[in-house]
């Protein structure tokens, strides 16, 4: 009790009332009493002494944990909503959304927090120390271990959690090819733990592997592959006040894959970049082992499997949920989600802001669903699994619904940007769609619309008369152009050589829209061009009738049909009409005629 303790100072302070055993009876006597009376008087005033300062370490304590509950508040705040946001948009900029930004602010933030608990940690050592140096009974000393528990934890979840990727490897990621990654203490510099510069080194780890270290399991210790320049130091730029470490020339040597699932293909297996570093702060007060990990990546040893790797990075950047277990996703999304994954996609890859319309996804939920509707609130409820976005073969194709798709968005980016943010470019209209929309329109008028058939291709569709049957008309679809195909002669040349395509649906002259994108010509002909099939081709309105007859041998002999109203243009040789007439352009003026003497 305080009574006690205040007994045993006022002996120590009053040493006379032990030596009075020493005098006689009646001396000590007349001494003992006015010292018992100062004795009580001390032990009084003690008394309520350490009961007022125990009060006052009571009151500190509270509040202590009162600024600890506002210091985690704040935190979570920080961290569980301000950061986790910035990595959910970190996440989405894998798939083309807008850049995720802000992490200054974020660190500003961060600092200014890792300074307030730290402060508050050292006044609650501070109270220990004082505490020991003068200790009274009562439930301080242990209220004051688990406030330096607490607190010690809030700057460790602090610290932990600010050890971050800033700039994600490749989520494809492709052996034997360089590739780079970022990282950053966003407390680093306001705990001065440059002072010490620490180390990072990168691992890649499995998805098993992942999971165990969520669960704070230990991994096994076998690598799921080999990274080479996979050590860097954490650098402090002063004029940023950032301490980050650039991984700049990493490759991944070899990979280990594990056993896949059923009909899981290697880019369906996820692996992800480890990095782990260790750091001491506070005068190596405190000891940090961090760890954080990169977004799922997906390793390919060959450029052909980066369309399906492509596909699982997209889908789960897209539909992964905060806090998952790595790296598990929904085997299905509502269709609006595809569709808004789609057109982020598409947007990023095309860097352009007109992105798909609703007319546009609604022909790809035709694709997707095998459907006839062209009402958009028909899709608005239906789910799209991962087997029919990139597993299962689309009815009657030999690739996906995903596939086909990023063939279309390859051949645009590459080759038809301009004429897609032109407006030139309808694209996504099937061949039935196509012919509804030209047969009303004038003779000559013509879209141009994606391949169903062939994975990144695209068509021209017109309307014409039928060359077989006065006052008929017919919609044409020429075989589609690829990638390749443009690598020779643009879109706009060829269009310009065909001079039976005279409007752009609905009714804008070719010229208008194309002429800008024509190559000038090399040279001008003094000569008007022989009569023969390639005049007759290139400029009338229509094309002759499918018996034509020709003295160039390349062309097919008379009584065969060139065209196929119910498909795409099919020729014995391997080339449209377009392409003989290429072929001719192509040719020097003097071999070309020469075989006709």
């Amino acid at each position: 009790p305080p009574a006690e303790q205040s007994g045993e100072l006022v002996r120590q302070r009053h040493p006379q009332l032990s030596s009075l055993s020493s005098l006689p009876a009646a001396e000590r006597s007349q001494r003992e009493t006015p010292l018992q009376s100062k004795r009580a008087t001390v032990e009084a005033w003690l008394t309520r002494e350490a009961s007022t300062l125990q009060k006052y370490r009571l009151d500190l304590a509270e509040q202590h944990q009162k600024t600890l509950a506002l210091l985690r508040k704040q935190q979570t705040l920080i961290l569980d909503e301000e950061l986790i946001q910035w990595k959910r948009r970190q996440q989405l900029a894998g798939n083309g959304g807008q850049h995720e930004g802000g992490l200054d602010i974020l660190q500003s933030w961060c600092e200014k927090l890792a300074d307030l608990i730290w402060q508050n940690r050292q006044q609650i050592r501070r109270c220990e120390h004082l505490t020991q140096q003068l200790p009274l009974p009562g439930p301080m000393e242990e209220l004051l271990r688990k406030l330096n528990a607490d607190i010690t934890d809030v700057i460790s979840a602090l610290v932990t959690s600010t050890f971050i990727i800033e700039k994600q490897p490749p989520q494809v990621l492709k052996t034997q090819t360089k590739f780079a990654a970022t990282v950053r203490l966003l407390v680093g510099g306001k705990l001065n733990v440059h002072m010490s510069p620490p180390q990072v080194k990168a691992a890649i780890v499995s998805e098993q592997q992942a999971k165990a270290l969520v669960k704070n399991e230990s991994t096994n210790s076998e690598s799921s592959g080999e990274i080479l320049n996979n050590n860097c130091v954490m650098e402090y730029h002063q004029a940023t006040g950032t301490l980050s470490a650039h991984f700049r020339n990493m490759s991944l040597k070899r990979i280990k894959r594990s056993d896949r699932r059923g009909a899981e293909s290697v880019t369906e297996e996820k692996f992800t970049i480890l990095f782990e570093s260790q750091f001491s702060v506070g005068g190596n007060e405190l000891g940090f082992h961090v760890k954080t990990m990169s977004l799922p990546v997906v390793v390919i040893v060959h450029g052909s499997q980066d369309n399906n790797a492509t596909a699982t990075v997209l889908w789960d950047n897209a539909f992964a949920e905060p806090g998952r277990v790595p790296f598990v996703v929904p085997d299905k999304v509502k269709w609006p989600q595809i569709c808004e994954a789609l057109d982020m996609k598409y947007k990023a890859e095309m860097h352009t802001t007109r992105g798909l319309t609703e007319e546009n996804l609604v022909f790809l939920a035709q694709k997707a669903f095998t459907s006839s509707s062209n009402n958009p609130e028909d899709y608005h409820n239906m789910t799209v699994s991962w087997a029919q976005f990139n597993r299962e073969n689309l009815p009657g194709r030999s690739f996906t619904f995903w596939q086909w798709f990023d063939g279309v968005v390859e051949l645009m980016k590459k080759h038809l940007k301009p004429h897609w943010n032109d407006g030139a470019i309808l694209g996504f209209v099937n061949k039935q769609q196509a012919q509804d929309m030209l047969m009303s329109k004038p003779n000559g008028t013509f879209l141009l619309r994606f391949s169903d058939s062939e994975i990144g291709g695209i068509t021209i569709a017109w309307v014409a008369e039928n060359p077989n049957k006065q006052g008929e008309r017919l919609v044409w679809n020429l075989l589609p152009y690829t990638t390749k195909d443009f690598s020779i002669r643009s879109l706009a040349d060829r269009i310009s050589d065909l001079n039976h395509l005279v409007y752009l649906y609905p009714d804008r002259p070719k010229d208008e829209v194309f002429a800008k994108y024509y190559t000038p010509p090399l040279f001008t002909s003094p000569n008007p061009e022989p009569s023969g099939v390639a005049s007759t081709f290139m400029d009338q309105g229509v094309l002759p009738p499918a018996g034509h007859s020709s003295s160039f041998t390349i062309y097919h002999p008379v009584g065969d049909n060139i065209l196929d109203t119910d498909a795409e243009f099919e020729l014995d040789y391997p080339m449209d009409v377009a392409r003989h007439v290429e072929e001719l352009l192509r040719r020097p003026a003097v071999n070309q005629w020469s075989s006709q003497q």
